[in-house]
């Protein structure tokens, strides 16, 4: 079973981070992720996906991104469902996140186009051959079973 989400997006708002009684930390953001296709009036339209970071990722993070930042996010879907007001099951979807690359600052002026189009190009190439050594390893962990079988 697999269940890894990789979204490219900017942050919508500004990050607080919450700490509980035993030290753990949590962040919530919202992901204003671009759709690859445009809508009927030419428009690129975006998704606004949940995500919630956890104690050091949630630190570093609001530290160090703000509003309109371009970030990466690889972490997993989590579907939790909870009763209504009037006794009706709802069901809630969010990214947890298990890193966070911070690809670009939209204030900053010398960061240019191309170099935030270049640090996304190696953010997601580094997501794919790190699972394709992932892939690699597994294959040549059956195939050293199969050997000694």
């Amino acid at each position: 079973m697999l269940n890894q989400v990789v979204l490219v997006g900017r942050l919508t708002d500004d990050l607080t981070v919450t700490e509980y009684e035993k030290g753990k930390k949590v962040s919530t953001l919202i992901l204003a992720v671009q759709r690859t296709t445009k809508n009927s009036d030419g428009i690129y339209e975006a998704d606004f996906i949940k995500c919630t970071l956890w104690n050091a990722i949630a630190d570093s993070t609001a530290e160090y991104c703000k509003k309109g930042d371009i970030v990466g996010i690889k972490g997993r879907l989590q579907v939790s469902s909870y009763e209504d007001k009037e006794g009706k099951k709802q069901y809630s979807t969010e990214v947890i996140a298990e890193k966070v690359t911070f690809l670009s600052s939209k204030n900053s002026e010398e960061e240019k186009a191309e170099g935030a189009k270049m640090k996304i190009i190696i953010f997601m190439a580094g997501l794919v051959l790190g699972e394709l050594v992932g892939v690699t390893l597994m294959c040549m962990l059956q195939i050293n079973k199969k050997s000694e079988q």
